[in-house]
């Protein structure tokens, strides 16, 4: 029997804003700006936002009332309700739920599987929670583990290992110097052309 398949995205940068750039241009702070496009070690990257919010005293709800005011990419909402007319399909991100309920009501609340951050009563951002180490990868083994075929799309170092995993990996959106890095996976800047790679694919 054949497998069912299930698409696994990435969130920032595939559907929807990267909410830290979005931030920072809202602070006035460019160390904010740095993602997972430039740092790979997700914990370095991490630590520095949290010392960077810290010295600044912004807190969780300076973050939201930015959030608040982000929508989805353009045509992410239409790529993605024509997706799960094909397919099941899951975001997997290294964003927090903290984060991520005003965007997913945004795109009709596909299932994410994230992060959540640790909050002090007063709102600061005192740390925050993996859900596991290297959960894009882990998840698609885990899907492919119940006998999935998995198919993924990201667009940051931080989905590389998830692409690696899938059985088939694009990029989307991914800045030509991490595409040169990682050559063996297609890389498309459109949601037609993808929607028509993962066509192909299922």
């Amino acid at each position: 029997m054949k497998p069912q398949t299930i698409v696994t995205l990435d969130l920032e940068g595939v559907l929807v804003p990267e909410i830290w750039i979005a931030f920072a241009e809202k602070t006035g702070i460019p160390e904010l700006r740095r993602t997972t496009r430039d740092e790979p070690d997700y914990d370095v990257l991490m630590k520095g936002r949290l010392d960077i919010l810290n010295a600044h005293g912004l807190k969780l709800p300076d973050i939201q009332q930015v959030i608040g005011t982000l929508s989805p990419l353009d045509g992410a909402r239409a790529f993605l309700d024509e997706l799960r007319e094909l397919t099941q399909v899951v975001i997997l991100s290294d964003t927090f739920a903290e984060f991520a309920q005003p965007l997913m009501r945004q795109l009709a609340w596909p299932a994410i599987f994230c992060h959540q951050l640790e909050v002090a009563a007063d709102g600061a951002i005192v740390n925050y929670k993996l859900r596991q180490a290297n959960q894009k990868q882990k998840a698609v083994s885990a899907f492919k583990g119940l006998n999935y075929r998995v198919i993924a799309a990201g667009d940051s170092f931080n989905d590389t290992t998830m692409l690696a995993e899938a059985d088939v990996g694009f990029f989307f959106h991914a800045p030509e110097s991490i595409q040169s890095q990682f050559p063996q996976f297609q890389a498309f800047d459109e949601y037609g052309t993808l929607l028509s790679a993962i066509r192909a694919a299922l």
